[in-house]
């Protein structure tokens, strides 16, 4: 319908190529979730379905000004932050975040590439924590993720969570397909949400092949289904029902990791 008014989310995030994962996996996520993505690359990436083999981060400047020239014209009603492959990118995202306070923020810790390669440094994950954490409404990280942003708090899932809460971060959904928590089912991938006042758990079939751009598109989705008024615990179990879903319709354009197909 011409007169149809979508919610606006913003997304800040890397570009690749193969649109399996990145802005491309998160605009169409979001369109199929009922919201409009505004985008806003944070870096170029050269990349296979195999692995990336090369992060160029966008200029700081640039940046800047897309952004802002984006939040003069629309109104945003969610934020969707994935690969920041650069301190001096943090400083200026921490600025724009703290100039739209109240609109959820969803991030995804995009640390590591599916293939493997090194998405960032020791230093950058500190920054990333100091900085960005007491600004997330909800954090998407894979258990490996999750690690490396809690070092030091033991080896309890439940007690790294809790020490990413007291930063301030607001809730953490933690995913576990990559690597399966002790005790989970073969058969099954479980996903945990956290919040200061309850737990909740979902499991998931299983899938055969290898994916790439599932963490996008849940985020990407859990974002919109923010945007769209959904509230927090429905927001996480359609956004990962979307993402299953997608991941059984995938296919492999290539010769490496499948990629999902997301749409309504």
């Amino acid at each position: 319908m011409a007169g149809e008014k979508l919610p606006v989310v913003l997304v800040m995030a890397g570009h690749d190529p193969t649109g399996g994962a990145g802005l491309i996996a998160d605009s169409e996520a979001i369109a199929a979730n009922g919201a409009w993505a505004v985008t806003v690359p944070t870096a170029l990436t050269v990349q296979t379905t195999h692995n990336v083999l090369q992060v160029m981060p966008c200029s700081v400047d640039a940046v800047r000004d897309m952004t802002w020239a984006l939040l003069d014209e629309f109104e945003i009603a969610a934020i969707k932050l994935g690969l920041v492959a650069d301190v001096a990118l943090l400083e200026v995202i921490e600025d724009i975040l703290r100039a739209r306070p109240g609109v959820p923020l969803v991030v995804d810790p995009v640390f590591k590439a599916g293939g493997g390669a090194e998405l960032s440094t020791g230093t950058l994950i500190d920054e990333f924590r100091r900085r960005l954490l007491p600004l997330v409404d909800i954090l998407t990280p894979n258990r490996q993720e999750l690690a490396r942003l809690a070092p030091g708090s033991g080896l309890d899932d439940v007690e790294r969570v809790v020490s990413l809460m007291t930063l301030g971060c607001q809730a953490v959904l933690v995913t576990g397909t990559d690597n399966p928590p002790a005790g989970a089912p073969a058969d099954e991938v479980v996903h945990t949400l956290h919040t200061p006042e309850t737990s909740r758990q979902w499991r998931w079939p299983r899938l055969s092949g290898h994916y790439h751009g599932s963490g996008c598109t849940l985020a990407a989705a859990l974002a919109a289904r923010l945007a769209v008024g959904e509230r927090l615990v429905n927001a996480c179990e359609q956004a990962q029902r979307f993402t299953w879903e997608s991941l059984t319709r995938g296919w492999q354009p290539g010769d490496g990791q499948m990629l999902p197909r997301r749409r309504k």
